[in-house]
């Protein structure tokens, strides 16, 4: 254990109480403002008679647009100020989330989904890039674990509050005021609270900021040291196999998770038959799951060091029960709903496993730009996902089985496809879990 980790539990924590839960919050509300559309479709097919296959592209044209600031925002916050950045863009996808609620057609819906996905295209990479400026590579896995959290909890909040929205107005009513919790939840406390380093905010200790400064030092020099010097740049990365696999398996891993994410409401309904109130905490339910999943499968995957392992289990679990889901449909519902409760679980639970992979398996100079990378063209996956799943549904009559049984499909290849990293991104045995050389070359 490194004298970085030992001092750990001898200096304060206010990183851990102040950063994280705010990243978290603002997430979380990105998080909903991408994907309460799920929620709207029902009104949009009454208002703007838009048929299934539209609706799966108005959803995932969302992630044509998250492309375009992926690797910018992670400059930006790297060179100038995750702060600033992120602070702006809060506001900016405040007014398009807004905007939803106003369009008059279908070609309007597209243009404003599009643009909100611009708009929150860069926090993503902003936040890690502000979370590494806080946490020493000892402490990262866990904060980036925590802050991932925001994922099942936004859909947990999401599901009940716009169900309950959906009683007593319409969609228009939903995406407007949930539009407007950037303005009044987001950036006050962004940027009343948030600071980019520890120099910079007067509630770190010294003895905090110390430990800090010393730790990222350490990692730099290690860094430094394991790349013999040498500058990596993008054209690097564009080369190397090692991340286009990872990206591989990201992409596919979203197919899977937002095609189930954003017809889960309506895989709800037609199970449960229930009103918008009841289907929206219906939906809740498998989030609650896939916290808890998320931080066990985490837990577990760092103890085995089997980290491709871990993303493959919780790849096969999650595809297995979402075609027993629907399978099962309305003859049991109470079995369809922990079936896709475990499905959803499964589909996130992956995260932990597979970041801790990828930062062992990749070279540590072209992480950073790898990573943006790897969640840019990765989240396509989010547009692949909802607007085939939306084909698929309208060919086989409203039926989501054919669905179900392609986003199956993309979640188990990418469990398989991950275990082709099991040389470099896991982690053996009793070894601790220090930074390891890679050459690039070779790994590939």
């Amino acid at each position: 254990m490194s004298e970085t980790t030992r001092s750990a539990s001898t200096v304060g924590k206010m990183r851990w109480r102040r950063l994280i839960p705010i990243a978290i919050i603002v997430y979380i509300i990105s998080f909903m403002d991408r994907t309460n559309i799920g929620f709207a479709f029902a009104g949009m097919h009454k208002d703007l008679g838009i048929n299934d296959a539209q609706q799966g592209l108005a959803a995932g044209i969302f992630f044509i647009g998250y492309l375009s600031l992926q690797i910018p925002g992670g400059y930006w916050a790297e060179h100038w100020s995750a702060k600033k950045f992120v602070g702006i863009m809060v506001l900016v996808w405040g007014v398009i989330a807004v905007l939803n609620g106003f369009v008059q057609n279908y070609w309007q819906l597209l243009l404003v989904r599009f643009l909100l996905g611009v708009a929150e295209a860069g926090i993503w990479p902003a936040i890690l890039v502000l979370i590494s400026h806080w946490f020493p590579a000892a402490e990262r896995a866990r904060a980036y674990a925590f802050w991932i959290t925001n994922i099942a909890i936004a859909s947990i909040i999401t599901a009940p509050l716009s169900g309950w929205i959906l009683t007593f107005s319409d969609w228009r009513t939903l995406f407007v005021v949930e539009g407007l919790f950037p303005f009044v939840i987001a950036a006050p406390l962004w940027w009343i609270f948030v600071a980019d380093h520890p120099r910079e905010a007067k509630w770190c200790s010294p003895e905090e900021r110390e430990y800090i400064e010393s730790g990222l030092a350490a990692d730099e020099a290690t860094a430094e040291r394991l790349s013999g010097g040498k500058q990596v740049g993008f054209r690097q990365v564009l080369s190397n196999s090692i991340v286009w696999r990872l990206t591989l398996v990201y992409f596919l891993i979203q197919i899977g998770f937002y095609g189930i994410n954003i017809w889960l409401p309506t895989v709800v309904k037609t199970i449960t038959g229930g009103a918008s109130f009841e289907v929206g905490w219906v939906t809740a339910i498998p989030y609650v799951l896939a916290i808890i999943a998320l931080w066990y499968n985490a837990k577990a995957a760092d103890k085995t060091g089997r980290y491709s392992t871990h993303v493959l289990l919780s790849m096969a679990v999650g595809a297995v029960a979402l075609v027993a889901s629907v399978a099962t449909g309305n003859n049991i519902p109470v079995l369809a709903i922990v079936f896709i409760s475990i499905a959803v679980a499964g589909a996130l639970a992956y995260d932990g496993p597979f970041w801790a992979a990828a930062s062992r398996a990749m070279p540590m100079a072209v992480a950073g730009v790898a990573m943006g990378l790897i969640n840019a063209v990765g989240n396509l996956g989010g547009f692949a996902g909802p607007y085939v799943s939306g084909i698929l549904l309208g060919v086989s009559g409203g039926s989501f089985f054919v669905s179900s049984i392609f986003l199956a499909c993309c979640l188990l290849a990418a469990g398989l496809v991950m275990l082709t990293l099991r040389r470099g991104g896991d982690r053996p045995v009793g070894e601790p879990d220090e930074p390891v050389a890679h050459d690039t070359d070779e790994a590939r």
